[in-house]
C-alpha cells in the first residue's frame, strides 16, 4: 500500500490513509488525545478508547484508518466502517498540542468526501458527553445527536450522532 497525501487548505497540514507501519503513532495519538479524561471513563472504556498498536492495525482490516500529519508528524486519526449504506466513524483524536488547527474538521470533511465517494448515505459516530470540544465540532458539521445506541461503552455513557448526505459532496476526492 503507498502513501498518498491529499493537501489542504491549510498549510503543512495533510491527511492520508494509514499504513501498518503507522500503526503504533496512531496508539500513541489516541493514547494522548483522550489521557486528558482518563477519570471520565471507566478502565475498560478508556482501553477500547485507547486500543493497543495490535488493535489500531486490526482495524485496518475492517475499514478505512487515517491520520493528519503536521510538519510531517502524525498528530491526529480517525477510522470508518462500512454499515452498508451508512459510515461509522470511530476512533477520531488530535493530540491536544495540535488542537486549533482545524485538524478534526479537515479529518471529518475528508471523511464525508470518502462516503459520498462509496456511495453512503449516512454518517454515524458514538461519543461521551464529557467531550464537548469534539461535541461542538460534529454539531458544527451537521451532527445531531440520535437515540439510537450504544448507550454506554463499558459502562462509560455514550450517545450517538448523525449526519445524513444529501448531495454528493463538493469535489469527492479522487482515489480515495
Amino acid at each position: 500500500m503507498h502513501k498518498r497525501k491529499t493537501r489542504s487548505k491549510h498549510p503543512g497540514v495533510e491527511i492520508r490513509q494509514a499504513v501498518a507501519e503507522d500503526a503504533a503513532l496512531i496508539a500513541a495519538v489516541l493514547l494522548e488525545s483522550f489521557l486528558e479524561y482518563r477519570a471520565s471513563y471507566t478502565e475498560e472504556g478508556f482501553s477500547a478508547t485507547t486500543p493497543k498498536s495490535d488493535q489500531v492495525l486490526a482495524r485496518m482490516s475492517e475499514g478505512p484508518v487515517w491520520v493528519a500529519l503536521h510538519d510531517n508528524a502524525i498528530v491526529g486519526t480517525a477510522s470508518a466502517v462500512s454499515k452498508g449504506t451508512q459510515l461509522y466513524i470511530r476512533g477520531m483524536a488530535v493530540v491536544p498540542t495540535a488542537r486549533g488547527l482545524k485538524i478534526g474538521k479537515l479529518l471529518l470533511q475528508y471523511i464525508e468526501s470518502f462516503a459520498a465517494a462509496h456511495g453512503h448515505r449516512r454518517l454515524f459516530l458514538s461519543t461521551t458527553p464529557f467531550l464537548t470540544h469534539a461535541i461542538v465540532l460534529y454539531e458544527g458539521l451537521g451532527f445531531q445527536r440520535s437515540n439510537e445506541g450504544p448507550h454506554d461503552l463499558f459502562g462509560t455513557p455514550l450517545f450517538t450522532m448523525v449526519k445524513t448526505l444529501g448531495h454528493p459532496a463538493k469535489a469527492p476526492l479522487r482515489g480515495i
